[in-house]
């Protein structure tokens, strides 16, 4: 086999290779991009004990994703500028499938964003989200 035959070889295994890591990465990203977390309500009483209630839903069908694994990631003030005050956060168990409660202390009125991170069976990727609610007296 000449070298040529070997080389055109090399570059056809390269393209192929390249492609499918091409693919592999838009179908990723894809599947990041068909989920969101929803408010059920923007607007949460400001004190101890109020409650926080979001759903991871699946865009291309309009469906709750029953069976995701959510973690936590953050709760704070950052839309308000002050991303140093943050709030503790408690996953509450017993809530309906593919909704999530949360229980918390908001200590002042303003904009609060709300970061989660869940894992879909199936799902190549975690799912990030960051949703802005409003805290009220």
């Amino acid at each position: 086999m000449s070298s040529l035959a070997l080389m055109r070889g090399f570059v056809i295994a390269l393209i192929i290779v390249g492609l499918g890591m091409a693919v592999s990465l838009s179908i990723s990203h894809a599947q990041q991009s068909d989920y969101r977390f929803e408010l059920v309500d923007r607007e949460i009483k400001v004190g101890f004990g109020s409650t926080i209630l979001v759903r991871l839903v699946d865009e291309r069908t309009g469906k709750v994703v029953p069976d995701a694994t959510l973690f936590v990631s953050r709760l704070d003030m950052s839309p308000d500028g002050i991303g140093l005050m943050g709030a503790q956060l408690e996953l509450l168990p017993g809530s309906a499938k593919g909704y999530y409660r949360f229980e918390t202390g908001l200590t002042m009125e303003g904009s609060w964003a709300l970061t989660l991170v869940a894992q879909i069976p199936g799902a190549p990727d975690v799912v990030r989200g960051r949703i802005v609610l409003q805290a009220v007296t």
